[in-house]
């Protein structure tokens, strides 16, 4: 068989992928496969470092209002049809899979045209431009969340979560908490604003150190690499409490989180996949950044079956986040309640999932 990926632009749609692609070859090492991504983003980098074929076209998104550089969008879109045309012709694959990102769009739609068998994965509560117009192309959607499945046609949607789950499971508990520096018998609150970190999250974080020193749990507090300086420069002058832990970025993540207890971050799909997937209690502070404030719209999608508490990032105060960590961890049985919500909305199977319906559509 032979299998044709493309998603890329940001984390949240390559690690999907790849946890996929990794599924697929778990189960069938003679697969065959090709990743199309481009040059500018994030894909080339993680893609070939994993040691998988990798081809690039040129696209940008759609601006929301109107702009010339939509015009060249559209033609880089036509362009990109083509080249990947011409790419999907010569190594002929038995389907394609889109995990999100502009790239997805030429590439899918081609296969398409094409009659190749096709599936996008959607991987937020709220559906990005590009999957809402491949929808109307492809044989399958695959979602995470079910929210999403009214901006679908109903006979495509298939709700199989997130591959990157599938990740998270199976890893010690205890050999997370000695990595992470933790001790064995003590609850721990992972706090953490996404690979490049989070300015409000961390002013929060600050000033909390003074009182946070008195607390019966330990804390992983994770800057983000581009703040770790600035951060390390405010915590020399309060001191750093003993029971908590600075670091610049986990790149382990996925193996250290079986050792926490509670965690605090961004609602970025695929961490709500891992955290669901362990079921993690979770303190959700969700950006505002982020195109039509789909996070917000993620955080909900646990916090409304009391898996999550939402704190908006607008007036965020240390005192508040301080105060609900304490609710959460010196709650046992809150701690509990919200660990069984969490565990009821993960899909822990999710590569498995996708996995089937790729073969389901290739009648593999």
């Amino acid at each position: 068989m032979k299998v044709v990926v493309s998603g890329g632009g940001t984390g949240g749609h390559i690690y999907p992928a790849l946890a996929l692609i990794n599924e697929i070859k778990k189960n069938d090492d003679t697969v065959e496969f090709l990743y199309i991504g481009t040059e500018k983003g994030l894909e080339k980098g993680i893609v070939t470092r994993a040691g998988i074929p990798f081809q690039s076209i040129e696209i940008t998104g759609f601006k929301r209002k109107l702009s010339m550089d939509n015009v060249k969008t559209v033609m880089r879109f036509i362009n990109g049809v083509q080249k990947s045309k011409k790419y999907l012709k010569e190594f002929n694959p038995d389907v394609v899979i889109g995990t999100g990102g502009y790239v997805c769009g030429p590439v899918v739609y081609a296969a398409a045209k094409l009659k190749i068998p096709t599936i996008i994965h959607e991987q937020n509560s709220l559906p990005g431009l590009t999957n809402k117009f491949l929808a109307k192309y492809v044989d399958k959607v695959a979602i995470c969340f079910k929210d999403a499945a009214s901006f679908f046609p109903n006979d495509k949607v298939v709700l199989t979560g997130n591959p990157r789950a599938s990740e998270v499971l199976g890893h010690d508990r205890l050999k997370g908490k000695d990595t992470l520096g933790l001790q064995h018998d003590k609850k721990s609150v992972l706090i953490f604003g996404g690979s490049r970190g989070a300015k409000a999250i961390n002013n929060a974080v600050l000033e909390m150190l003074p009182t946070i020193k008195d607390k019966n749990y330990q804390v992983v507090y994770v800057t983000g690499e581009v703040h770790f300086d600035s951060v390390m420069r405010e915590v020399e002058k309060v001191g750093l409490p003993s029971n908590v832990i600075v670091k610049p970025f986990i790149h382990n993540m996925h193996e250290v989180l079986s050792a926490i207890d509670l965690i605090v971050s961004r609602a970025g799909a695929t961490t709500l996949a891992e955290i669901t997937a362990l079921g993690l209690p979770s303190i959700l502070i969700p950006s505002p950044y982020v195109t039509a404030n789909h996070q917000e719209k993620n955080a909900r999608s646990l916090s409304d079956h009391d898996a999550a508490i939402m704190l908006l990032e607008q007036g965020l105060t240390g005192s508040e986040l301080e105060t609900t960590i304490d609710t959460i961890l010196l709650d046992d049985i809150k701690l509990g309640r919200m660990k069984q919500a969490s565990t009821k909305l993960g899909i822990p199977d999710a590569a498995a999932r996708l996995y089937n319906l790729m073969k389901k559509i290739t009648n593999r």
